[in-house]
């Protein structure tokens, strides 16, 4: 398996996200390469949680101006993770 911090790289705090917190939703931006299994067990080893279902999508890269030309950002991938109920996660602290 590969190291924990290349498979997942940050989690995602934001609005979406947060409304889905009754439902034990948490979302992380992931390797591109990685796959729904990895990111499983990346996270129960990581966080010493239960995951129940992981959903992962592919995010477009923007395509960005700067002057008179053009620039895209590089694609990368999310995942959305479901929680077993028993399970918690807060990023917070409070």
């Amino acid at each position: 398996m590969r190291p924990l911090h290349y498979i997942i790289r940050r989690p995602l705090l934001s609005e979406k996200v947060t409304s889905q917190s009754d439902r034990k939703v948490v979302a992380f931006e992931v390797a591109k390469d990685a796959n729904k299994v990895e990111v499983k067990q990346a996270l129960e080893k990581a966080f010493d949680i239960k995951v129940q279902d992981v959903k992962t999508l592919v995010v477009a890269g923007k395509v960005k101006r700067v002057g008179r030309n053009f620039g895209k950002r590089s694609n990368w991938k999310k995942a959305y993770v479901t929680l077993t109920p028993e399970s918690n996660m807060d990023f917070f602290g409070v």
